[in-house]
Formats: C-alpha cells, sequence, structure tokens
C-alpha cells in the first residue's frame, strides 16, 4: 500500500510526536508499505531550523521504502502565540503543495495534529487523491489552547471550533491515543458516525527504554550526587504546572538529600527559572539528545507528571509510559479518572493528585521519596504494566489493519 503521511515532525527532530510518527512510520515500512512523508526541515530543539538543514526551503530524499519532503517550517518565538499561528500557515501551506503533486498516486492519506491547521492539508490532499483520509490527534484542539487561556476571543475560538468539527466530519477515521480523548471528539461529532473515532494508542518502545543503574553520567554531568533526584523531563509550556515541583522545592529546601531538576525547554522555560533563582535545590538542565532519555529517565528516582486543570481530557502526556518502562514511579498532578490517574491506579506504579493543588503535590512528593522500598516497587510494578502494553510494531499493525479496511470500504 501507498501511504501519504503529513507530520510537523520527523527524525531527526527530537519533538515527542516526531518520535511517535517515525516509529508507526518505520513500523508500517517493516510491514512491507510505501510512504511519501511530508515533515518539516528540524528545527524544534532550539526553534531554528538546524544549521546542517539551512539553504533551501524544501529537501526531498529518495529511500528505499519510498520519499521524505522536507520543507521549510517557518520557526518563530515560542511565546509568540501569533506569529507561531502564521509559521503553522506557512507550512500547512507548503505541505499541501507538496502532498498534491506527483504522479505517484497514495491510496490513504494520514496526517497528524497538532497544528490543527494541518488537517487542511490531509482533507486536500485526500481530495486531490481521490482516497480516505485518516487525521491522527495528539493534542485535541483548540481545547487545550483555551484551557490554559493562549486563545480567549470568541471569534478565534469559534473558527477554531468549526474547523476543527469540519475536519473530523471530512476524515474517514480519527484516531486518538485515549477512551477520554474519543468521548471528547465522538461528543463534537455527534450523530454523524460518531464510530469513525477510534482509539489507536500510543506505545513505548521498552527496548530502548530499560530500567537502568541511578549512578550514571547524567548523574556526574550534572552534579546530583547520590541526593534523591525528584524530576520534571519534557516540555515547558503553557499546558504544563512546573510551578509545582518549584513549589516542593521550597518546601524541602532543607533538606540537602533531596534535589529536584527541570530538563527540557519551552516558552515557560526562562519565566520559571526567574522564580526559582532563590532556589539551590533545583537545577535546570537543557533538553537532551534523544539518545540519551534512557539515561535522563534512570537518573531520576521520582518523576513527574504536570498538567493543568481541564486539559487531561484534551491531552495524554506520553511521558508516562516511558517513564514507567524505565522502572521508576510517576506522581502525577492531572484530572480525576482520566488515562494517566487510572494508569497509576491500576498498575500501582505512582500517585495522582488533583491538578494544581500545591499542598497534595508537596505531601506526594515527601511520602514518596520517604519511601525507598515503595519507590522500588511501584518502578518494577510499572514496567510490568508496559511490558504488556503496545509495541511500536502492533501499533503500526493497527493502523495498517485501518488503512486495508477504509481502501477496501472506499
Amino acid at each position: 500500500m501507498n501511504i501519504l503521511v503529513v507530520c510537523p515532525h520527523y527524525t531527526p527532530d527530537v519533538a515527542a510526536t516526531g518520535e511517535v510518527m517515525t516509529a508507526i512510520a518505520e513500523g508500517l515500512i517493516d510491514l512491507g508499505h510505501e510512504l511519501h512523508i511530508v515533515t518539516s526541515l528540524p528545527w524544534y530543539q532550539d526553534h531554528q531550523v538546524h544549521p546542517d538543514w539551512r539553504g533551501k526551503w524544501a529537501r526531498v530524499e529518495i529511500t528505499p521504502w519510498g520519499r521524505i519532503t522536507r520543507l521549510h517550517p517557518f520557526p518563530t518565538n515560542k511565546r509568540n502565540l501569533w506569529a507561531r499561528a502564521l509559521g503553522f500557515g506557512g507550512f500547512t501551506g507548503l505541505a499541501t503543495l507538496a502532498s498534491v503533486r506527483g504522479r505517484q498516486r497514495p491510496d490513504v492519506v494520514l496526517v497528524m495534529s497538532p497544528p490543527l491547521i494541518l488537517g487542511i492539508t490531509g482533507w486536500i490532499a485526500a481530495r486531490r487523491w481521490r482516497v480516505p483520509l485518516v487525521f491522527n490527534i495528539q493534542d485535541v484542539f483548540p481545547d487545550v489552547a483555551i484551557e490554559v487561556g493562549a486563545v480567549t476571543h470568541p471569534a478565534v475560538i469559534a473558527v477554531a471550533k468549526w474547523l476543527e468539527r469540519f475536519l473530523y466530519l471530512r476524515s474517514q477515521a480519527v484516531t486518538v491515543l485515549s477512551e477520554d480523548l474519543r468521548e471528547n471528539l465522538a461528543a463534537k461529532i455527534g450523530s454523524r458516525r460518531p464510530e469513525r473515532v477510534e482509539v489507536i494508542p500510543n506505545f513505548v518502545d521498552t527496548d530502548a527504554v530499560r530500567p537502568q543503574s541511578r549512578d550514571n553520567s547524567y548523574r556526574r554531568e550534572f552534579g546530583l550526587g547520590d541526593r534523591t533526584v525528584v524530576m520534571y523531563a519534557g516540555n515547558l509550556g503553557f499546558s504544563q504546572s512546573v510551578d509545582l515541583l518549584l513549589d516542593a522545592a521550597r518546601d524541602l529546601a532543607d533538606d540537602p538529600s533531596v534535589v529536584f531538576v527541570v530538563n527540557g525547554g519551552g516558552s515557560q522555560r526562562e519565566p520559571l527559572m526567574a522564580r526559582s533563582k532563590d532556589l539551590d535545590n533545583l537545577v535546570w538542565v537543557e533538553m537532551q539528545p534523544k539518545e540519551r532519555v534512557g539515561e535522563v529517565l534512570a537518573a531520576a528516582d521520582v518523576h513527574t507528571v504536570l498538567l493543568k486543570t481541564g486539559l487531561a481530557r484534551s491531552s495524554v502526556p506520553s511521558k508516562l509510559y516511558s517513564i514507567l518502562a524505565s522502572g521508576r514511579p510517576a506522581i502525577a498532578s492531572i484530572d480525576e479518572g482520566t488515562e494517566v490517574a487510572r494508569t497509576l491506579l491500576d498498575a500501582d506504579a505512582g500517585i495522582s493528585v488533583p491538578p494544581e493543588d500545591s499542598a497534595a503535590f508537596i505531601a506526594a512528593v515527601r511520602s514518596v521519596v520517604a519511601d525507598v522500598d515503595g519507590r522500588r516497587r511501584m518502578g518494577e510494578n510499572g514496567r510490568s504494566w508496559v511490558e504488556r502494553w503496545l509495541s511500536p510494531r502492533a501499533v503500526a499493525e493497527s493502523y495498517s489493519e485501518l488503512f486495508e479496511r477504509l481502501v477496501a470500504r472506499h
């Protein structure tokens, strides 16, 4: 089968969604499919095109399994939302042109969101080639942007909600990561075939991420020593309540045996750093290369998943599954009864507390830090749980089966 894939990031770009799509694509390739991947030039880590990829607006790589078309992403300041929207619009325009050109007709189109606007590219390409469209939703927009207050203008919200429903109804299938997200989208579609929304969860590569010794080069490089490390690793944006980690660090400032680490980058990194200048027990680390993920995860004794109120039904922090695969417990500040909270409860692999509740989060940190045997048990439980979960190969097979079903129906 010939598959057109449109996504905002792809290896060697380091965005989490790029790693997800790369793994899905590699699984589809292993199953014998031919792919044309339309994506951006690598730019995510520094929000500018990587020096090795500059000089051209578009690059085409011919591979044994198809080709990759990489396009300029129009990167902008992370905190300027309007500029970012224009940048996404520019990339969407280029992606649309790349997706409708050529003589080789795809059998199906797979497009990833966010950004939501990229769904327009998928819809136009599917109409151009007269093939089914599969819309993969990693985070539900505009819900996330509305919840964090990034989008407040009523007209903008109305247009975004209209576009969201327009694209769902013109997709032959919409794939989401959890039942929470499926219920969200099915309610928006209403009676117009809500069964088109299917759950295909993300995955964790339990071969690539494994339990390792906590005494590693990451600890030595950043001066963590043998202290108990409580870590947040991931994006520092509007959706994450990383202030909670700062609150916990401030509360435990007199305990020299505990150190807090924030590993990552994003629009809120500088404001958060400015608010934590007085904290000697908080270490800031830039986003690390993909090759160090296992080492970063192993360096922590406790990981945290921090999502603001109301977002857990629009977004699933996939970092949780890598944390569990590394054999470490997690403390999640997240809406009750949602995917992450259920997983930690089912697996007995950590603790969840209400979102943005500083007192509850600090109490959970103190409890887990003090319970060495409990940490070990929860880490082992989490590893056992993900070993029974879907592999990248199984997820690719789910997509392959979906494509074959849609093509046959089409």
